[in-house]
């Protein structure tokens, strides 16, 4: 694969790591103002895997 090539999958794979990490952040928020402590941890779980 060209350098070129490999930047730009690098970069779409950073950014779509980041934008799952925003959409949990954003969920563990909704998670708890609903004080939902199943999905709270859950949500937790997930995140860990993406930091």
């Amino acid at each position: 694969m060209s350098r070129d090539r490999l930047q730009t999958v690098q970069k779409a794979e950073e950014a779509h790591r980041q934008n799952i990490q925003k959409s949990l952040e954003h969920r563990l928020e909704v998670a708890k103002a609903k004080s939902d402590e199943k999905l709270i941890r859950q949500l937790e779980a997930e995140m860990a895997t993406y930091s």
